[in-house]
C-alpha cells in the first residue's frame, strides 16, 4: 500500500473582530465605525495568545476601527508589531442600510421575524438600502483572489481580520459551500480559523484554534 503524504505549502487564518460595542447592545452595525468593547479587547487577546507559534507572513483588515484593533491586539500578543499590514475597504462588514443603528430585537417586532431572518441570512436579499451577502462576496473575493491567493501560492501565511458576513463570503469561496448553505453558517468573535493548503491550493485542514 502505498501513503501518500500531503505537504502544506501555506496557512490562512481569519478571525471575525473581537466584540464591538454595538454588538453588546445587539444593534446592526454594518459599517457604522464602531470600537471594541473591554470584552472584545480581551477576545483579541486571547486569539493573539493562540496563534503565538503560528507562521504569519503578512495580514489584511478592513478599514474599520473593530477589525484594525484586534489586528493590532494580536500583532501585539504574537510579538510581531512591524508586520506588513494592508487595508481595504473590500474586507468591511456589510452594508446594512436603514438597518444600520436599530436594535435587532426591536427590528423584529417591527418588521416580523421571518422577514429580518431573511435580510441577516439570505445569500441575496439585500436589507433596504443595503448590501446582500452576494454584494459583499462581489467585493471580498476579487480582493482575495488578486491580493491574498497568488501569495498563498507562493508560501506566503497570512492572517485576515475582518467580519462576520465579510468573512462567510470568504468561506463560501474557500469551503464550496452553497447559497443555501451558507444561512446556517455564524463565526464568533476572536476565534481564529485556520487553513492549510497544499502546492495546489487545495484545502489540507480547516478548523478553529480554541
Amino acid at each position: 500500500m502505498t501513503i501518500i503524504l500531503l505537504s502544506v505549502v501555506s496557512t490562512l487564518i481569519i478571525i471575525r473582530h473581537g466584540q464591538s460595542t454595538w454588538n453588546l447592545e445587539n444593534r446592526f452595525t454594518g459599517e457604522v465605525d464602531v470600537d471594541l468593547t473591554l470584552e472584545g479587547e480581551r477576545e483579541a487577546k486571547r486569539a493573539g495568545d493562540i496563534l503565538r507559534g503560528y507562521p504569519i507572513d503578512e495580514a489584511h483588515t478592513s478599514v474599520l476601527k473593530r477589525a484594525i484593533r484586534t489586528l493590532e491586539i494580536v500583532l501585539r500578543e504574537i510579538d510581531n508589531p512591524t508586520m506588513p499590514v494592508f487595508k481595504t475597504a473590500a474586507l468591511n462588514e456589510r452594508n446594512y442600510g436603514n438597518l444600520q443603528g436599530l436594535n435587532k430585537t426591536e427590528t423584529e417586532v417591527k418588521y416580523g421575524e421571518k422577514q429580518v431572518e431573511l435580510w441577516r441570512r439570505s445569500y441575496d436579499v439585500a436589507p433596504p438600502g443595503g448590501e446582500s451577502l452576494r454584494d459583499t462576496r462581489n467585493r471580498v473575493i476579487p480582493y482575495f483572489k488578486e491580493r491574498i491567493e497568488q501569495k498563498l501560492e507562493t508560501g506566503t501565511n497570512i492572517l485576515v481580520v475582518a467580519h462576520g458576513n465579510s468573512l462567510r463570503a470568504l468561506m463560501m469561496y474557500l469551503e464550496n459551500i452553497t447559497p443555501e448553505g451558507i444561512a446556517s453558517v455564524n463565526i464568533a468573535t476572536g476565534i481564529p480559523r485556520l487553513y492549510e493548503f497544499d502546492p495546489s491550493l487545495h484545502i489540507v485542514k480547516a478548523q478553529y484554534l480554541n
